[in-house]
């Protein structure tokens, strides 16, 4: 097993989604690197020879899409925020009230499409595939904006809005249904005078599996649940393959998405960080690009002069 195998095991076990690390973890993922450079020049020279590059995106890349965040003093839904409503707790204990913050998210990703940022990753892919290289993108999102803007090799580490699983028989779903389900229709309204619905459990949505009919839950990482070993497993074998990584969007401050990259530049491969401000793991990188996703993005991965295009 290799060392970012090992190590993110290892971390794994100790931290669920949606927690920070510790610390004394940050500290040793800590690198003495010199402060990244700008030069979109020498990202280019770079990003021409790559042949797998892997590109790790967060809510920073969708919130130009108008996508809320749910983070900050303004990151409410009602009363709650995300962190009180996206548990396993919570919906064992109020499933009517979750579902209707999953319904309004839903049906509010339904008017939202892809951005710039978005758009420039999916051509990048399916231009450098004619080439015989090759994009992945590992993505923290569960809009699905990066599927809408036509991205195909996709790891959705968080899961996806548009899933289901069934608590019953565990049946996963796609489900693109606008209501989910007749009860919701008109329901999850984010105004904090607003009342819950108190749905009944057998009118939330049900599984269509013959014979189950087991209460539907979104099919995303909860807050407290550990992702999928999967998905963690074709993470790995991802990046231990990519010769170049972009960080785009993402704070780098929620594991164990945020050891992704300093795993990578730790063997010595190029990482580029797109985002609005430094992270904690800016200086561990070697190209850092302020400002707007949608703004820097599609210069950088735009086809290069000594591209051959077939």
């Amino acid at each position: 097993m290799c060392l970012f195998q090992s190590t993110a095991r290892r971390l794994v076990s100790q931290v669920h989604c949606g927690l920070k690390a510790s610390s004394s973890k940050k500290q040793k993922f800590c690198l003495e690197m010199a402060r990244p450079s700008s030069n979109m020049a020498d990202f280019r020279e770079v990003f021409a020879k790559a042949k797998h590059i892997a590109i790790i995106t967060g809510a920073g890349v969708s919130a130009e899409s108008g996508v809320p965040t749910f983070r900050g003093a303004g990151g409410f839904w009602r009363k709650w925020q995300a962190q009180e409503l996206a548990t396993p707790g919570a919906f064992a204990r109020n499933p009517s009230r979750v579902w209707e913050f999953y319904h309004y998210r839903r049906e509010v990703m339904l008017s939202k499409h892809p951005n710039p940022a978005h758009i420039a990753i999916a051509e990048c892919e399916k231009r450098l595939s004619k080439q015989g290289r090759s994009v992945v993108v590992i993505t923290q999102n569960i809009d699905e904006l990066h599927r809408k803007a036509g991205t195909k090799h996709l790891l959705e580490i968080h899961g996806s809005l548009f899933k289901t699983r069934c608590t019953s028989c565990g049946n996963v779903a796609a489900n693109y249904k606008s209501p989910i389900c007749p009860a919701l229709a008109g329901k999850g309204a984010p105004d904090p005078d607003t009342e819950d619905a108190a749905i009944a459990v057998e009118d939330l949505p049900q599984c269509e599996e013959d014979g189950c009919n087991g209460l539907l839950r979104p099919h995303v990482v909860w807050f407290g649940e550990a992702l999928d070993p999967g998905v963690l497993t074709a993470v790995e074998k991802e990046l231990d393959i990519c010769d170049l990584c972009l960080v785009v969007g993402t704070s780098s401050v929620v594991y164990p998405a945020a050891m992704f990259a300093p795993q990578v530049s730790a063997r010595g491969v190029p990482v580029a960080e797109f985002n609005m401000e430094t992270t904690p793991a800016t200086n561990r990188f070697r190209f850092h690009f302020p400002g707007p996703c949608g703004t820097t993005l599609p210069p950088a991965l735009a086809r290069h002069e000594t591209e051959i295009i077939s």
